[in-house]
């Protein structure tokens, strides 16, 4: 299940597509209504299932947040639940209360340098700088449980983009996950230099691993059918729901009606889900210029190559730390 408690966010990043102005935020009620449904339908399926939850910017409801994390808790037929935040309304008492939830996973957004991370992750008036609040609890941080770092490259940092990755290193970060800008206008150029630099950041990975040293790479266990968008059980912040996270965006507003198979009060069906989940990459190239889905695509495939690259080393380096013990 995707859940975008809120639309609201503090920052105004470069690349982020989220139409984010005039929209509600979901209650606590309906934070626990939608993970019973989401629970209920994976009791009757008999395998557990994971929860995301977006905006926005997630904690700035944090009672929302808490709430779902709680009643996941309660079921069995959750397994993980994914907390994606830009990090400026982290705490040292939200992530010791964190660091109580077995099933959490967060993921903080980190784009590499100061330059570069201040550059595309800029903040609405009298909001602090996010990496130095980032950087101010970064010893809670490296002591709570699977925490991930998402570095996004955008075509304009994309020619650093192993530069960003060392730096992220240096500062101790271990886990990572890489999300190039998507639905973004990339250049020749551009595309190139991100292939170069995904080159140069598996030639690093691969070192680590080849010396025995863990690092883990979330993109080598994830796959969707849409780039950048998720697909499943998805509840908006207006409490309707989707196959597709498309409608986040706002020059994608206009697919929610196209998109929208029920609400919280009448659930749809997981037939109703797939069906239309499956015309959503249609709806897409209906819509978008050219050159934005031909340029997501050539990201996705860079990114794709990336992590294809990875494997063999991943694989030889699982099988060195089950021989050891």
């Amino acid at each position: 299940m995707i859940l975008t408690v809120t639309r609201a966010c503090n920052l105004r990043c470069a690349y982020c597509p989220t139409a984010k102005d005039g929209w509600p935020s979901l209650s606590v009620d309906d934070a626990r209504r939608a993970v019973d449904l989401f629970a209920d339908h994976h009791a009757s399926v008999g395998a557990p299932g994971d929860i995301k939850m977006f905006g926005g910017e997630p904690l700035l409801v944090p009672d929302v947040v808490r709430a779902a994390m709680e009643a996941a808790a309660e079921r069995p037929e959750v397994r993980r639940v994914y907390l994606s935040t830009n990090g400026l309304p982290l705490d040292r008492d939200f992530l010791g209360w964190l660091r109580t939830q077995d099933k959490a996973i967060l993921t903080v957004s980190m784009d590499g340098q100061p330059r570069d991370h201040r550059g595309l992750r800029r903040a609405l008036p009298g909001v602090p700088d996010s990496y130095d609040h980032v950087l101010s609890l970064l010893p809670e941080l490296m002591a709570t449980p699977r925490v991930v770092v998402t570095q996004t490259i955008a075509p304009s940092t994309a020619r650093r983009a192993a530069e960003n990755f060392g730096h992220l290193l240096d500062l101790g970060l271990r886990r990572f996950n890489f999300l190039p800008g998507y639905f973004v206008p990339w250049r020749a150029e551009q595309l190139r230099a991100l292939d170069a630099g995904f080159a140069a950041m598996a030639a690093r990975i691969e070192a680590e691993w080849g010396a025995g040293r863990r690092l883990y790479v979330r993109n080598l266990f994830t796959w969707a059918p849409t780039p950048f968008f998720n697909t499943g059980f998805v509840v908006d912040a207006d409490r309707t729901i989707h196959p597709s996270n498309v409608g986040l965006s706002g020059q994608l507003d206009g697919l929610r009606g196209r998109t929208q198979v029920g609400t919280l009060d009448e659930p749809p069906s997981v037939e109703a889900l797939r069906e239309r989940a499956a015309q959503v990459n249609d709806m897409l190239q209906d819509v978008l210029p050219p050159r934005i889905w031909q340029s997501t695509l050539a990201a996705d495939a860079a990114l794709t190559r990336f992590v294809r690259r990875l494997y063999p080393a991943w694989a030889q380096g699982r099988r060195a730390r089950r021989r050891t013990g």
